[in-house]
């Protein structure tokens, strides 16, 4: 068991309380210094990193490129959350909570904010069309597993992968808290899985882009180095599910943009064209 800890009557920051990001993470919000965004050629302006909630909104607008929409070819700019981009003026101004990814949509008559990444996941398909059914049934039970993974991939993140990858000491009372909730999420999914193709049914929908890059990911052993120790490889129904949307061409093309780490095919840190992503996935050996 863990030492234990008293909390103080009053919480104050520990700067030197390490992790990988003790740096950058403060009790406030708002902007910490100035700096205007750059700005591309195209109405959608993205700015974002390629963490899973930011392949989310890569990967659907390589979706609708792919379904013909040419009104989402867009211009996608880093946001490098070590070095805190996002706590500049120009960011802020889109998202005040300093979180990628963030989108500004010019194609109006004025500027549309757009932040938290499920929230441009409705946007985008009710604006284009796509991947969102119309039906009233089908769309609820899309946008009930667009919530359920909005709901449940910060107990993976922040909860499992924050205590289990990235903190300065390995406890093990989070250790185990976080993993038994990241595997009944896994076996949420298997089960539901098990039943339809896709998250939501039969047809691929926001709700899959939502969860692949978090669940797809993890159980494919591309997140946090953790497959072993949660034997994603019980998951069948994940397993299959991931694998097939990983194939997908959009969802390879949408995974490289805005990510600075990995092998040289998998790097884009600024997309503006097509071609862009081309150049890198020829690189692929």
């Amino acid at each position: 068991m863990s030492k234990q800890y008293t909390p103080a009557k009053v919480w104050t920051m520990d700067s030197e309380n390490g992790g990988e990001w003790a740096s950058i993470n403060r009790p406030d919000s708002g902007a910490r210094y100035e700096r205007t965004l750059p700005v591309g050629k195209h109405p959608i302006q993205l700015h974002s990193l390629a963490t899973p909630n930011g392949q989310k909104v890569t990967i659907m607008l390589e979706e609708l490129i792919a379904q013909g929409v040419s009104g989402a070819d867009y211009d996608a700019y880093l946001i490098n959350i070590g070095d805190s981009d996002q706590f500049s003026s120009g960011f802020v101004e889109i998202n005040p909570n300093s979180k990628i990814p963030a989108l500004i949509d010019n194609s109006g008559n004025s500027a549309i904010n757009v932040f938290e990444s499920g929230s441009i996941l409705l946007y985008l398909a009710d604006k284009f069309g796509h991947f969102l059914p119309t039906e009233i049934a089908a769309r609820t039970e899309t946008m009930n597993w667009l919530f359920w993974l909005q709901g449940s991939a910060p107990y993976l993140g922040g909860g499992f992968g924050h205590f289990y990858a990235y903190a300065p000491e390995k406890f093990e009372y989070p250790i185990d808290r976080f993993t038994m909730e990241a595997k009944r999420q896994l076996d949420v999914l298997d089960k539901q899985l098990a039943k339809n193709e896709y998250i939501a049914g039969e047809d691929y929908t926001i709700a899959d882009m939502a969860i692949w890059p978090w669940y797809g990911n993890l159980v494919l052993g591309k997140l946090y180095n953790a497959a072993e120790f949660l034997d994603v490889e019980s998951y069948t129904h994940v397993q299959r599910w991931a694998k097939l949307v990983g194939e997908r061409a959009a969802v390879k093309r949408g995974k490289v943009v805005n990510c600075t780490w990995g092998e040289e095919w998998q790097q884009l840190a600024e997309r503006h064209s097509a071609k862009d992503i081309d150049a890198v996935l020829k690189k692929q050996p």
